[in-house]
This record gives C-alpha cells, structure tokens and sequence, in this order.
C-alpha cells in the first residue's frame, strides 16, 4: 500500500501531459488531492489499481486524467470504458472528462445510459468517441446489440463498486468484464471493500497497486459542519432563515421521502426561493433540465433525495442542508460530499430533533470530528443581512445614475410638499421594502430550550376514584381491601357488549 508524501506536489509533477496541465489551471485545480497523488502515477504507468476512497475525494480526475494522457486521438474507436452505478453519476464523469480534454483537438466521449432514447445513443456511437461512460444495465444492451465495439478498448474503470453491489449490478459487472480483451487495465474504485468486491477485484484485476485513502484524509475536512437542533414544526421557518442569512451561491437541501422533496420545494418557491425538487419520481430528462438550470445560474436550491442526488458535482453549490437526518453515517457523507469536492469549501448544516440527537453521535464518529451546534438565525442577524443587500443595491444603482433621473422628480416633489429631507425620503423608501417582506414576529429558541419543545405535552388526566384509578384484577387480587364497585348502569353496559362480541366471533 502507498502512503502519501509528506510535501504534496503539484499537477505538472505527477507526469500529466501540457495541454491537461493548462486545462487543470483553467479550472482553478491547484494541487491534487491525496486519491489523486497517488493513482495518477500507477495508472500512468500501465498498472492496474485497486482504490479505496470516499466520496467527494477527486476520485473522476483520478482516473480521468491518465487515461486522457493515453488516448490515440486519431482513432475514433473505444479506448476507455467507465461503468458508473447511477446516471447522474454517468453524465458528471461524462462533463468532466470533457471539461478535462478543452484544450485536446479531437477529443470525443460518450455517454449511455437507462432513460435516454437508444437512437441518440446509436448515432453517437455510430460518429466514434475514445471514451465510453455507461450505467451496466445500458453497457449490456449495446454490447448484446453489437452497437458498441471493445475489440480496441485500452482501460475500464469500476466507479463506485460497492454502490453498484448495494443496487445488485455485481452479475452485470462480471458479465461486461467477461466480453473485454484480455490486454487492458482495470481500474477499481470504492469507497468501501466488501467481499464481493474482493473477489471481482482478485479475479478480473492483474496484481493491482492498492491505494487506501483513510477517512481521516478525507476532503470532508474541507466542509464546515454544523447542526442545528429545531423541533418539526419549526424547521421550515428556521431553513428559510438560513437561506436567508447565509452566504449561499447554490444548495442541496436534502429530505428523506419523494413526497417531501416535493412538497419543501412547493413551500420555498411559495417563499420566494429559486428552488425545485429532484427524486425518482422525475423523468431522466426533466431531472437533468433541473441539474443544468443549477449549473448556470437559473436555479439556486434544488430539494433532493439521496438516490437522485448522487453523482452531482456542482461547482457553484456552496452549502448543503440535510432538513431530514439520514439514517445512516454513509448517506450523510454522500450528502454533504456534493459540496467541499477536490479542495473546494463548503458547508454543511444539519437540523436535528432532541431526539435525533444519538444519531448525531453516530455521524460524529464517523467523520472523526465534532460538529458544531449553530442556532437559528436572530432577528437581528436577519435585519443586519437585509440592510447590508439593500445598501449594495442602492449603492449599485447610484453608480448606474443614468437609470435615477426619471425618480430625482417624485423625490424633490416629496420634499417640496411634506417639508422633509431627503434623507427622510430615503429612509421611509427603506421602510416600504422592509414592509414588503417583513421579518418574523418572534424568535426561535431552539438552542436553549435544548429541543424540549419537541415533545408532545402529556394529556390531561381526568379525576377517578380510588377504584377507577386501580384495575379491577388487582383488586380481586388483594381480597379484603375496600374497592369502589362499578355502578349499576356499567353492569348493564357491559352485559349488553357481551353477545355482540359472540356474534362478532360467529361471524
């Protein structure tokens, strides 16, 4: 097993060709991450590997980058297949394989997958393309069809192994590697090694270099974390106050259920929020619609599900928001592995019952640090957030003067007639936009009240009498003492019960 040296080098260091190094520094990559310090030189030299990383490691450019390095772009012939378990996660490799090649004449990649139609698919193979990213089940078909040729192919890449066991595709796996030359490289990666995975990996890899990139070198390091403890009926308004007073370019909120996605998207686009769900209800195509208006802008928060986000890598999405607490440590670090990738900052924040607490306990564990508690946003940080906007507006459209001169009129009329400054004027402006959208009336003391609000009041017990109050069976089974008898008309009540539970049983 490599370990990481103790100084990292750079990109140019790691025998990466000119035109990936200047596509890397165009991107803003500075140094590689430790998955990819150590797989770029095995991979450049031949070798087969066997790696083991989380999420949100840089694990694309890993193994993207050296097989880029390796293409004969004169040939339009397959020379790389990667078989990824999702197609979110099929079409990211997909953009960043040719994110990567911007600056390589030539370059094609294809990607296939379940839920697109077959001819877009066939024409794109039909034109050639060096790379091939496909889901198993479409990988499959093609290669059954005769449509997609790997008499040329140089590398495959297993993404994400250990998924692609959980969603039973290991038979499918083993069958595409059945179909492949013998004389390629094999690359595997996963975040976990479970047997199964084992023993692909002893009989389709040839004494593959292992890289192990412990949890605790994990880039989640690079994801400030933080909870914050919100009873249920609370936890709309307290997300909304952190949309609103956070520093947030772009957000994956996630829930649990389908129906919840949808239904908290409803609610922030009631709010005024650019915001859509994202779930396996949602057709491929629509699903991507929304991933894309996220990439350019047109949409800030998407509401997803764990299944229909994976794979998404986002430049733009800054803070991730678990409104529902997953229900295992690994979903949680899949969520907020969608922000923090390859050396990036993110945020992440999660809202959690008193109850839920013990949970929390468990993602502490996990991710081998504590994570710090944040309360709900106060009025007046919510005041400070909106006064700071309004003065950059304001200051933003002075500097654009030539969009003022119809207004200086009403202004100087105001003033003419009421007698006031013009800072007056300025100021009850101020006040109408704060009506328009006025802030909360009351605080949320979640933090302080350390989530005892979240449990139900108990019921209001009537009175009853010494005998109502014991049962029956435990007065007959202290003969002698003094019980209060049931009255006649309870008598009659329950004889009258009696046969119409004899006929319920007949029946």
């Amino acid at each position: 097993m490599s370990t990481p040296s103790l100084k990292k080098p750079a990109f140019k260091e790691l025998g990466l060709s000119q035109p990936l190094l200047s596509a890397l520094a165009e991107l803003g990559y500075e140094t590689p991450t430790p998955i990819q310090e150590q797989s770029i030189p095995i991979l450049l030299n031949g070798d087969d590997i066997l790696a083991q990383a989380q999420t949100g490691t840089g694990k694309t450019a890993a193994f993207a980058l050296p097989i880029l390095s390796h293409l004969n772009i004169k040939s339009n012939k397959p020379q790389a297949l990667v078989i990824a378990p999702t197609r979110e996660l099929a079409i990211q490799v997909s953009e960043a394989f040719q994110s990567y090649a911007r600056n390589i004449k030539g370059f094609h990649v294809t990607p296939i997958y379940g839920g697109q139609d077959y001819n877009i698919q066939l024409r794109a193979l039909k034109r050639g393309a060096q790379v091939i990213v496909g889901t198993p089940g479409r990988v499959m078909d093609h290669l059954r069809r005769k449509t997609l040729d790997l008499s040329t192919l140089k590398t495959i890449v297993l993404d994400e192994a250990d998924e692609m066991l959980k969603m039973g595709f290991i038979d499918d796996i083993e069958w595409i590697l059945e179909q492949i030359p013998k004389e390629h490289q094999t690359a595997l990666f996963s975040a976990t090694l479970p047997l199964s995975i084992q023993k692909i990996a002893k009989r389709y890899l040839n004494k593959p270099q292992k890289v192990h990139i412990k949890p605790k070198e994990m880039t989640v390091n690079a994801i400030e974390q933080f909870y914050t403890l919100a009873a249920n009926n609370q936890k709309l308004d307290v997300l909304t106050r952190l949309l609103e007073v956070e520093d947030i370019q772009a957000a994956i909120i996630f829930t649990r259920t389908k129906n919840s996605s949808a239904e908290l998207s409803e609610r922030l686009q009631a709010r005024g929020h650019a915001a859509a769900a994202l779930n396996g209800d949602m057709s491929q195509s629509l699903r991507e619609k929304v991933i894309t208006k996220l990439k350019k802008g047109s949409l800030d928060i998407i509401v997803a599900t764990d299944v229909a986000a994976r794979g998404i890598d986002v430049e733009r999405v800054s803070h991730v928001i678990n409104y529902d607490i997953p229900h295992d440590t690994e979903s949680y670090i899949h969520r907020i592995g969608r922000t923090g990738r390859a050396g990036r900052k993110g945020k992440a924040i999660l809202l959690i019952t008193h109850r839920e607490k013990r949970l929390l306990d468990d993602i502490e564990h996990a991710v081998h640090t504590s994570i710090k508690q944040l309360a709900p946003p106060s009025l007046q940080e919510m005041s400070e957030k909106r006064s700071k906007e309004l003065a950059e507006k304001v200051i933003n459209i002075i500097d654009k003067s030539k969009r003022l001169k119809p207004h200086y009129k009403m202004v100087e009329d105001i003033m003419q007639h009421s007698g006031c400054e013009a800072q007056d004027v300025a100021a009850a402006l101020a006040y109408l936009i704060q009506q328009s959208n006025p802030l909360p009336e009351n605080e949320i003391e979640v933090a302080r009240t350390n989530g005892r609000h979240d449990r139900k009041p108990a019921p209001k017990r009537r009175s009853k009498s010494f005998g109502e109050s014991r049962g029956r069976g435990n007065d007959r089974k202290k003969p002698g003492r003094k019980t209060a008898q049931p009255s006649n008309a309870r008598k009659t009540r329950v004889k009258k019960k009696e046969p119409v539970k004899k006929r319920a049983r007949r029946k």
